[in-house]
């Protein structure tokens, strides 16, 4: 994917496990540009989550340890995105992230735990699951805004 540029956040997404709610579509309506960071889902239907996501904006995605059905070949295990110029590195399993690598910002899921946090001159942010809940974890989703003023996350809490 080229450089992008967008006036307007970044939606992003991780761990739906099968499941899009509807109030995570209105949450990522008004993104230019829409990241999903893996287990999208395990069943053959599940693409049509990526699909859905791309009625709202261009989405980018990788791979997560759930996603393990055929379409889900497609997708990379990390991807690395320049946006607005700011460099972000995409990967499900923080564990799986090279700290040699270069960029201003490290987005992950896997954990379920929403963060946002600065560590060594890098955002690490992880938006949480906006799919089915695991043990006590809220359902949440992420929005990032990458521009001259800087680079700035939120995490967003689905009302449910």
């Amino acid at each position: 994917m080229p450089a992008i540029t967008t006036e307007l956040p970044i939606g992003v997404i991780s761990d739906t496990h099968g499941l899009l709610r509807p109030e995570a579509l209105t949450l990522l309506e008004g993104c230019g540009l829409i990241l999903h960071l893996g287990d999208v889902g395990s069943r053959d239907e599940d693409a049509a989550i990526l699909e859905r996501l791309a009625d709202l904006a261009p989405v980018a995605a990788v791979r997560g340890n759930i996603d393990t059905a055929s379409w889900a070949e497609a997708l990379p295990m990390t991807r690395d995105l320049t946006v607005n110029g700011w460099c972000l590195h995409l990967v499900h399993n923080l564990q799986e992230f090279d700290p040699a690598t270069c960029c201003d910002a490290v987005l992950h899921g896997h954990s379920h735990k929403p963060r946002h946090e600065w560590q060594d001159g890098r955002l690490l942010f992880n938006p949480g699951a906006a799919g089915k809940r695991r043990f006590r974890l809220p359902i949440t989703l992420g929005r990032l805004w990458a521009d001259e003023r800087g680079l700035r996350g939120a995490i967003l809490h689905l009302p449910l």
